[in-house]
C-alpha cells in the first residue's frame, strides 16, 4: 500500500493498482507483444500455472528516497519493431499514465527488453 498526501488530503493506493495500469500502459504501447516474467524461476512457474500465481509479471514499482516511484518493466517486443522508438514511447506513455491516475511522480522508468515475438 503506496500512501501520502497532497493538497486534497491522504490518499491510499494499493501496489496491485499501480502494477495493472502499468501493465495495461505497457500493452497498449505499439510494438509491445506481451510483459515478460522478471525471473527464470518466475518464467516457469507462471508458464505452468498459466499466470496465475504469480501476476505482477514483468512490473516491478518501487518507492525512492524522494517519495516518487522508479518502475521496472521487462517486456517482449514484436519482430520489426523499432525498439528505440517502442522503448521512448513506453517511458512516455507509463509516466504520464502514472502520474496522472496517481498523482505521485515517476522519477525513472527502466525498460528492458527480454525477448522477440517472431
Amino acid at each position: 500500500m503506496v500512501t501520502f498526501e497532497n493538497h486534497i488530503g491522504q490518499i491510499s493506493v494499493t501496489e496491485n493498482y499501480i502494477t495493472e495500469l502499468v501493465r495495461h500502459a505497457v500493452c497498449d504501447c505499439f510494438g509491445v507483444a506481451d510483459v515478460c516474467s522478471v525471473s527464470t524461476f518466475r518464467s516457469a512457474v507462471s508458464a505452468i500455472t498459466k499466470g496465475k500465481l504469480f501476476r505482477r509479471r514483468g512490473v516491478v514499482v518501487r518507492t525512492d528516497k524522494d517519495g516518487g516511484f522508479v518502475i521496472d518493466l521487462h517486456i517482449k517486443v514484436s519482430y520489426g519493431t523499432n525498439i528505440s522508438a517502442a522503448v521512448s514511447s513506453i517511458i512516455h506513455k507509463v509516466g504520464f499514465t502514472v502520474e496522472e491516475a496517481v498523482g505521485i511522480n515517476v522519477n525513472k522508468i527502466n525498460v528492458y527488453v527480454d525477448d522477440m515475438n517472431y
